[in-house]
C-alpha cells in the first residue's frame, strides 16, 4: 500500500521529530486502524519501507489446540504470517497519517513550550492581558506565543485590568495537562513582591540584602523582614530606596497595596516588636519558646495601630514572624503590678 513515508519523514525532521519517533508512531497508529477493518487477524504488525513509500500488513491467524489433560485450556498458535493489507485501505491509512503527523506537530511544539517554561517556575515574567469570553472566571496572560492562566485563586481581590495591557506575574506551576502545557501564574502570591524586589535592589543581588520574610493580605498590604548581610548595609533602605523610590517602583505593580518594611531579628522579642510597625511596642515577653507564643505590651494610644484594621496588623505580624502574638495594654499592666505591690505592702504592714 502506497503512503509517501519520505515526505513524512523530512516534514517530521523539520519539527525535530526522528525518523524512528515517526515510524513507531505510525506503525502503531496503522495497526490499530487495520484492526478496525471487517475479517482482520487479532495479531499483526506493519512493515514501513521508506525507499518504496509503501507499508505492508504481516498479519496471523490463530490455530486452536486440542485440550489435554495436563492443559485443559491451551493457548493457540499462531500461524506463519502473511500479507493481509487490505485493498481499499488507502483513504483510511492516509487520514491516519495525517492524524499522526499532526499529533507529533502538537506534541513537538508542546515540548518546546514545556521546555522554555519549565525553567521558569518561581520566577517573575512579563505578560499580555488576554480576556477570553469563553473562560470569564480565569484571565488569560501572554507570554510570547503562549497563554499562562491566571486563576481565580490566584488574583487579587478588586484588581481589574485591560485587554492588551502589560502586567507581572509570579509563575506558580508549568505542568503538562490534557491539553498541552499549562502555565499557572498568580498575582497574590508573596513570592511576587519578593521577585520585584529583587528587580529594584542591587543590594540583594549582590547578597548584601537578604529578605529572610513575606506576609501578604494581596491587595491590601504586606509586610516584609530584612536584614543586612554586608556591615554597614541599612537593608531597610537599601529596599525604601532614594527618596522612595524602589519600593514606590515595587507598588506600582501591586496597585494601592501597602508596604510594611521590617528589620529581621533572630532575638524573639525584637522580631515580633518589629513586626509590630507602625506600633511602638514598649516591650515584649516570651510566653513559650516551644510553641512560638508572645505577648506584646502597647501603650493605649497605640492598640489600635498594632492590631489594625479588622485585626490585620497583628495578624500580618504573627505570619510574619511565625509567633502567636498577643496583644496587652502597657498601661493594664502597670496598674495590674502597681496593685500587686500594694497588696504586698499591706500584707507586710
Amino acid at each position: 500500500m502506497e503512503l509517501d513515508l519520505a515526505g513524512m519523514q523530512k516534514l517530521a525532521a523539520e519539527q525535530g521529530i526522528d525518523a524512528e519517533t515517526l515510524d513507531a508512531a505510525l506503525s502503531e497508529a496503522l495497526r490499530l486502524a487495520y484492526l478496525k477493518t471487517p475479517h482482520a487477524a487479532k495479531h499483526a504488525r506493519i512493515e514501513l519501507d521508506s525507499r518504496a513509500g509503501s507499508f505492508t500488513v504481516w498479519a496471523q491467524r490463530e490455530i486452536p489446540q486440542q485440550p489435554t489433560e495436563d492443559d485443559p485450556h491451551p493457548a493457540p498458535l499462531l500461524s506463519e504470517e502473511y500479507d493481509d493489507t487490505p485493498k481499499d485501505f488507502g483513504r483510511l491509512a492516509a487520514a491516519t497519517a495525517r492524524q499522526v503527523i499532526t499529533q507529533l506537530f502538537r506534541r513537538a511544539a508542546d515540548d518546546k513550550v514545556f521546555g522554555a517554561f519549565s525553567g521558569q517556575k518561581g520566577k517573575l515574567i512579563t505578560g499580555v492581558i488576554q480576556q477570553d469570553s469563553k473562560d470569564p472566571g480565569n484571565i488569560h496572560v501572554a507570554v510570547g506565543d503562549v497563554e499562562a492562566i491566571l486563576p481565580r485563586r490566584e488574583q487579587v481581590p478588586g484588581e481589574r485590568f485591560r485587554h492588551g495591557e502589560r502586567v507581572r506575574v509570579y509563575v506558580v506551576n508549568v505542568s503538562r495537562g490534557l491539553r498541552g502545557p499549562e502555565i499557572v501564574v498568580s498575582r497574590s502570591h508573596p513570592e511576587l513582591v519578593r521577585r520585584l524586589f529583587e528587580r529594584e535592589v542591587p543590594e540583594i543581588a549582590a547578597g548584601a540584602v537578604s529578605i529572610m520574610s513575606i506576609a501578604r493580605e494581596a491587595g491590601a498590604r504586606t509586610k516584609i523582614a530584612v536584614r543586612a548581610n554586608t556591615p554597614g548595609v541599612n537593608p531597610k533602605g537599601a529596599l525604601i530606596g532614594p527618596g522612595g523610590s524602589r519600593v514606590r517602583a515595587v507598588m506600582e505593580n501591586l496597585g494601592q497595596e501597602k508596604i510594611d518594611i521590617v528589620d529581621y531579628s533572630t532575638d524573639p522579642a525584637q522580631f515580633v516588636a518589629a513586626a509590630l510597625s507602625p506600633a511602638h511596642t514598649t516591650s515584649v515577653q516570651v510566653v513559650s519558646e516551644k510553641n512560638k507564643t508572645a505577648i506584646a505590651f502597647i501603650h493605649d494610644d497605640q492598640l489600635s495601630l498594632a492590631i489594625g484594621k479588622e485585626g490585620q496588623n497583628a495578624r500580618l505580624a504573627a505570619k510574619l514572624t511565625g509567633w502567636k502574638i498577643g496583644i496587652e495594654s502597657e498601661e493594664t499592666r502597670a496598674r495590674k503590678a502597681a496593685e500587686a505591690q500594694a497588696n504586698n505592702d499591706a500584707q507586710v504592714d
